[in-house]
């Protein structure tokens, strides 16, 4: 039951994170800051793309992802494309891997320790449906701020 709740608001939340980057008027702008708001919407998208290919994807899944965190934070300019098809496979990799889990493997301890204390994967995954969330609004508000139609 859980792995179907969780299936559901990854897809839900990775196809409104598609949307908030298709919903840029001007495609630059999904790198804009501000000297308020120091995280671009692209940033935040690639940020995110990177969390659930590392957590699910290379943990749970063993895609073979390597992880780039700075990257994440340091890179610009991405086209829009290349953002959405990263979104896009981001979506199969996390829907593959919840596919093939059990109960079982819920319960059992996350192999790496991503907190203060040891998880189980239950929880790790919780954690990463708030996570999307959190920075898929900032996004919104991102866009809704500084996505001026010139």
């Amino acid at each position: 039951m859980l792995i179907r709740t969780l299936k559901s608001l990854f897809n839900r939340d990775l196809n409104r994170l598609k949307t908030e980057i298709e919903s840029y008027s001007r495609e630059e702008n999904i790198w804009m800051i501000d000297q308020f708001i120091s995280n671009s919407a692209g940033n935040l998208c690639l940020h995110l793309i990177g969390n659930l290919q590392t957590y699910i994807g290379a943990e749970i899944g063993k895609t073979g992802y390597i992880r780039n965190r700075e990257a994440e934070f340091a890179l610009k300019d991405i086209p829009r494309e290349i953002l959405l098809a990263q979104i896009e496979d981001t979506i199969g990799v996390v829907e593959n891997v919840l596919d093939n889990m059990n109960a079982d493997e819920l319960d059992a301890i996350y192999p790496i320790l991503v907190f203060e204390e040891k998880t189980t994967t239950e929880y790790l995954l919780v954690h990463l449906t708030t996570h999307l969330s959190y920075h898929l609004g900032q996004i919104n508000y991102h866009r809704r701020l500084l996505d001026l139609s010139l």
